[in-house]
């Protein structure tokens, strides 16, 4: 009940105006959120790389309505790509094709897409797309493949384990080696299209890893860069300690080396487990988000698990 409610308020434009104008909410919302600029996110990745975890940088913004706005996003993600470049930190970048143009114009969205990725390769560098809900899931992974028949080999995709679908997915994108983020899924789907119950989606959720894990074995996928920018192509994203479980013990089972299999968290979650993967010599990488538009990313994290809101209010009145 209270995950659909979240779900709810994070499409819902008056309760976006109500939220956003309490001083409160945006204190909260920085137990998620960097900051408002790119400067605050390059400050916490500094502090992450300083503890040998890696970071993914993501401009926050999504379902752009005009080509103007597409545009700007863009830009906003070529100067994080270039910020990344400057710092020197060790970093990539996820992305949203809704932010880059997706629902105004596909041509637009392609060429947006396009001159980010030949931005992050003359950088080194590796852009991850982020999955969104259901109606847009198989034309994103049609740009996927469509980048990489471009020559793109820096590109890579996020999997929601909750869909029915995402079984058949897993199983095309391992065989040719493209990096999959794996997480669970944060949107409210249908039961036509998702599972419904956590015990099923946990239980999606092992099967998916087990066939990247697998896959990136016998297809020799490669490990984690030495500058931490490209992943290797399994990025478990769970703060499920189950998850990590069954995936670390499947892994040294079928004998996928440590450096071919990242975990991945969210920034202001869990940093007990970072440390402890990290210190066991997994690539470790969080997902730092930064920008004005933290309203529907902070509403979907108290979805995700109802039990942030206690969280973050108990921490908030401690300060």
């Amino acid at each position: 009940m209270l995950r659909s409610f979240f779900i709810y308020l994070s499409k819902a434009t008056w309760a976006r105006n109500t939220v956003t104008d309490w001083s409160v909410a945006r204190r909260m919302a920085s137990r998620f959120v960097a900051g408002d600029q790119l400067e605050d996110a390059l400050k916490v990745i500094l502090m992450l790389n300083g503890r040998g975890i890696n970071a993914t940088l993501d401009h926050l913004g999504e379902h752009t309505t005009n080509a103007a706005e597409a545009l700007q996003a863009t830009q906003d993600i070529l100067k994080a790509l270039d910020g990344i470049q400057q710092a020197g930190v060790r970093a990539n970048v996820s992305i949203k094709l809704t932010q880059i143009g997706l629902a105004v114009d596909l041509a637009l969205c392609a060429e947006n897409l396009r001159i980010i990725l030949e931005r992050a390769w003359n950088l080194g560098n590796f852009i991850r797309i982020d999955m969104e809900d259901s109606p847009v899931t198989q034309v994103t992974l049609d740009f996927l493949r469509q980048m990489r028949h471009q020559g793109y080999q820096n590109v890579g995709i996020v999997i929601q384990a909750y869909l029915y679908r995402s079984s058949i997915d897993v199983e095309k994108l391992v065989k040719d080696c493209f990096k999959v983020r794996l997480c669970k899924g944060a949107y409210k789907e249908p039961v036509e299209v998702a599972f419904p119950r956590k015990r099923d989606v946990d239980a999606a959720y092992d099967r998916q890893a087990e066939l990247l894990i697998r896959g990136a074995l016998e297809q020799s996928c490669p490990v984690i860069s030495e500058d931490g920018k490209i992943p290797p192509t399994p990025a478990l994203a769970t703060h499920d300690e189950k998850r990590i479980l069954f995936a670390k013990a499947l892994a040294e089972k079928v004998g996928l080396p440590k450096q071919a299999l990242e975990f991945q968290m969210l920034h202001g979650i869990r940093r007990d487990l970072q440390e402890q993967l990290t210190a066991e010599g997994y690539p470790v990488r969080i997902y730092v988000p930064y920008g004005t538009q933290w309203y529907p990313y902070f509403m979907r994290r108290l979805a995700e698990r109802p039990a942030n809101v206690w969280f973050i209010v108990s921490n908030f009145f401690r300060k």
